[in-house]
């Protein structure tokens, strides 16, 4: 069977109905907790406010960063409650805890439309655990929270693409305690991505960004096969400069991946583009003078943080012509102004591609993060994704079991 929509279950009927939505919450907050992007919680609204003004009552499940599975006050969902609420134009509470006294009071005291978030969920060890039987357990006492005094069941909607690539108990296993459906986040998210999959528009380029190779390695592999050109950008492309016999100076480097970046310019080298001038300062810091240099001649006392002009105007002329663009990660350290140019550049040129009739992809909170923080604007790109590493995962081709057990009845 295929993944019931959110249009089916408010077609079903909620109004009275306990319904329990995982979404993703999990937002950057600064020393002060401020939160300093509230892209998932904007993501997260129009699901929500779909069931809250249908009737439902609305029980939310969601995490901030990672506690150790308990209490830990610098990751409670006090803040994103408030943001939510202000987004929503509604009251939300915040329960004291996940599944405790508290949450089973207050999700009793709903009355139709209110929406309830429970407290961080992973401050319960059971939500991350590989014990089957644990997982379980928190399920079921989440799917108490949405049960109606007469005994019948609520229903599960599964919102946060960000941790559909997890097998957490409540992204997985409540869905298979709950009738279950896909909110309009997710539904989106796995149309775009089967959309990439397939690639059907070419070229087909592809832009990598970020610190590691480790992390990418396996969706470099994927796409590699599948692109007319792939960029690669970040730190990464250090261990790709010294596996072409580079000094790469005191740059990020993973030193045990050097031999397999050799095998993959051996292999794809037609596809692959490394940058060709390079950024470089004396240190990591904002105030650091940035120089850029030629990328085989790095000096060896010096670190690259961003990616050249040069670069830019040859990743420019790459991504001009391209139908498809997915990018993942930004070209150098965005947050800090005078690295900042090689990431702008290359997203202003997704852009014109874009108005030029490409469909573009941005993948992964970094990425997204950079678009707002650079002043870019977010409907200059065709999408822009809220889950990096599930959006890889999909991308490499692995199975994602928060996806998988929708499509169980």
């Amino acid at each position: 069977m295929g993944i019931k929509s959110l249009d089916e279950l408010l077609s079903e009927g909620v109004a009275g109905r306990g319904v329990l939505v995982r979404s993703d919450l999990n937002v950057p907050l600064d020393g002060d907790g401020t939160i300093t992007d509230p892209g998932r919680i904007i993501a997260s609204v129009p699901t929500l406010k779909a069931l809250s003004d249908a009737g439902a009552k609305v029980v939310v499940a969601a995490h901030l960063g990672r506690p150790k599975g308990q209490p830990d006050p610098k990751f409670s969902l006090a803040p994103v409650a408030a943001a939510l609420g202000e987004k929503l134009g509604r009251h939300v509470q915040l329960a004291a805890d996940v599944v405790g006294s508290d949450a089973l009071a207050r999700s009793e005291g709903l009355t139709d439309g209110d929406i309830l978030l429970l407290e961080n969920i992973r401050f319960d060890a059971r939500e991350t655990s590989k014990d089957d039987a644990e997982r379980i357990s928190l399920a079921k006492a989440l799917s108490e929270l949405v049960r109606a005094p007469d005994g019948a069941a609520g229903a599960f909607v599964s919102d946060g693409f960000g941790v559909v690539h997890r097998k957490q108990a409540s992204v997985f296993d409540i869905a298979g305690l709950l009738p279950h459906y896909a909110g309009t986040l997710v539904a989106t998210e796995i149309k775009v991505l089967e959309k990439l999959a397939e690639a059907g528009g070419r070229p087909y380029a592809v832009v990598l960004g970020g610190s590691k190779v480790s992390d990418k390695l396996a969706v470099i592999e994927n796409l590699a096969t599948k692109a007319d050109s792939l960029v690669i950008g970040g730190g990464m492309c250090f261990t790709f400069l010294a596996a072409q016999g580079f000094s790469v100076g005191s740059s990020l480097l993973e030193e045990g991946m050097i031999e397999t970046c050799r095998k993959l310019l051996d292999t794809y080298g037609d596809v692959l583009h490394l940058p060709v001038d390079i950024v470089v300062a004396e240190k990591f810091s904002a105030d650091s003078p940035p120089e850029t240099v030629a990328a085989e001649q790095i000096p060896d006392t010096k670190m690259g943080l961003d990616i050249g002009p040069e670069s830019v105007k040859r990743f420019t002329a790459l991504l001009s012509n391209a139908k498809t663009i997915f990018w993942n990660g930004p070209m150098g350290v965005f947050e800090f102004p005078a690295f900042a140019a090689g990431t702008k550049g290359v997203a202003e040129a997704i852009i014109a591609a874009t108005v030029k009739g490409a469909f573009s992809v941005v993948g992964g909170g970094d990425s997204a993060a950079a678009v707002r923080q650079l002043g870019l604007p977010e409907d200059g790109f065709s999408h822009i994704s809220t889950g990096g590493g599930a959006s890889l995962e999909y991308l490499e081709g692995t199975e994602l079991p928060g996806i998988q057990v929708l499509e169980q009845s």
